[in-house]
């Protein structure tokens, strides 16, 4: 008896110390939100949204591309953007100078950027497999700065990888045009 009495209160100790340390390593982190460089986007916004805007998936012609705005997509929504195919870990590459407004995921696009760049225009780069190692939010970039690789990320889990892009003049995720005729 005095046997199963000590191994109970030892099983109990372990189930105790993992339960402890759990707690320990898995509480939220406090972030304070990234404020952006408003002199730099000002800059931005004066200047003219460009005709033309490179492909951002290394590789890719701009003969492979399809156009798939407004294809219809689950829950009555419409495709806000084009997606680009590539393999996994494809360099996704910035298709204008501009800050990084936000690196937050979120359940349809999963790991995204979402750039500003001239004129105010909102850049979305969706189902990314990771940023760009140290690229955060607030940094300018450069037309052509690595800022991803394509994956399958949020609802694209189970299709091929891509990449998402989107265009939004009126702000983020507001005011989509179809950035294929920029494409070219």
């Amino acid at each position: 008896m005095r046997f199963l009495v000590s191994k109970f209160i030892g099983y109990l100790i372990v189930c105790c110390s993992v339960i402890f340390i759990s707690a320990c390593t898995t509480a939220p982190k406090k972030t304070t939100p990234t404020v952006l460089p408003q002199a730099q986007i000002a800059k931005l916004k004066a200047m003219p949204m460009p005709n033309h805007l490179p492909i951002p998936v290394q590789g890719v012609r701009a003969d492979r591309l399809t156009d798939t705005w407004g294809a219809a997509r689950s829950q009555g929504r419409n495709h806000e953007g084009i997606d680009i195919m590539a393999p996994r870990g494809t360099k996704v590459f910035s298709t204008t100078d501009g800050v990084i407004a936000s690196l937050k995921g979120n359940n349809l696009g999963g790991t995204v950027v979402w750039l500003v760049g001239p004129s105010g225009a909102w850049h979305y780069y969706a189902h990314l497999s990771g940023h760009r190692h140290g690229l955060k939010e607030g940094d300018f970039v450069k037309k052509g700065t690595l800022i991803g690789y394509v994956g399958n990320t949020g609802n694209a889990r189970y299709t091929a990888p891509h990449l998402h892009y989107g265009l939004y003049l009126l702000g983020k995720g507001r005011g989509a045009v179809n950035p294929y005729p920029y494409l070219r």
